[in-house]
C-alpha cells in the first residue's frame, strides 16, 4: 500500500487505457474534487445497476440480448468500482507495523469467544 501522500489513482483511464495518476499535496484541488465527484457518480451508478440487474435476472422473460447488455454494463461498472476501491485503499493511512498486535491496540475479542 502506498502512503496517502503519494500518487492518487484517478477514476478514469488515460487516453491509451492505462491507469491515470495525480500527484498533489492538495486533496481539495480541482482535479481531486473532480475525481471525488466522478467516484461518487460511479458508485451510485453501480448501486442503480445492481438494482436493475436483480430485476432483469428475476424476470423469466428476459431475452439473451438483454442479458448480454446487462453483463456488459455490469462488467464496465465492476471495473470502475474496483478502480475506486483501489484508489481509496491506497489513500488510507497506514499503521506502523511495530504497533500491530500490541495489547490495547484495535478491537479485542471477548474472552468467551475462545471457548
Amino acid at each position: 500500500m502506498t502512503p496517502h501522500n503519494e500518487l492518487r489513482l484517478l477514476p478514469w483511464p488515460g487516453p491509451d487505457g492505462k491507469p491515470c495518476f495525480l500527484s498533489t499535496d492538495n486533496n481539495g484541488g480541482p482535479v481531486s474534487r473532480l475525481a471525488d465527484q466522478t467516484e461518487a457518480t460511479q458508485l451510485e451508478a453501480g448501486a442503480e445497476l445492481l438494482e436493475h440487474a436483480l430485476d432483469v435476472l428475476t424476470d423469466q422473460e428476459s431475452d439473451p440480448e438483454e442479458l448480454r447488455l446487462l453483463a456488459t454494463d455490469l462488467t464496465e461498472t465492476l471495473r470502475d468500482v474496483l478502480r475506486v476501491a483501489a484508489s481509496r485503499g491506497h489513500r488510507l493511512p497506514t499503521t506502523e507495523p511495530s504497533t500491530l498486535g500490541e495489547v490495547g491496540e484495535g478491537p479485542q475479542l471477548p474472552a468467551a469467544a475462545f471457548g
